[in-house]
């Protein structure tokens, strides 16, 4: 019976593994940043609460989503914010028309000092990075 089992199994995983490729473990998407148009925060902050802040993109064509918002602290109060969109490559089949969207993220205010946002526009046509930045006050 033991036996049994095992040849069972090892047909089954053999039937298993058969109908996996190595081509299933390649992505067929890569993640993109996507253009920020402009972004909605309060003239200021209140020490220790959180806030909604909204973000006008583009999204460039058919085969790109939007995946969320991906913010760094560049220093204590200063923050770069970048959507992010993942891409399609595996198909060259796409609607190229532009599309503008809005998302949130929520911020929490923890220091008691003016924070600088930088929300990534592009890159210039000699490859730099362009940024909107942002100054909100904070009031304890």
């Amino acid at each position: 019976m033991k036996r049994l089992v095992s040849v069972i199994s090892t047909v089954f995983l053999g039937f298993l593994l058969s109908n996996c490729s190595a081509e299933d473990d390649s992505p067929n998407f890569q993640f993109v940043p996507l253009q920020i148009v402009s972004a909605e925060l309060p003239e200021s902050f209140n020490l220790d609460e959180t806030y909604q802040i909204q973000v006008s993109f583009i999204k460039p064509n058919g085969c790109t989503l939007y995946e969320g918002f991906d913010v760094t602290k560049e220093d204590q109060t200063v923050r770069n914010v970048v959507v992010v969109g993942s891409k399609r490559i595996d198909t060259d089949d796409c609607t190229e028309q532009a599309v503008e969207q809005k998302a949130t993220f929520n911020f929490v205010v923890l220091y008691n000092e003016t924070y600088t946002f930088k929300f990534w526009l592009g890159e210039t046509a000699s490859g730099e990075d362009e940024y909107l930045e942002i100054n909100v006050p904070v009031i304890p």
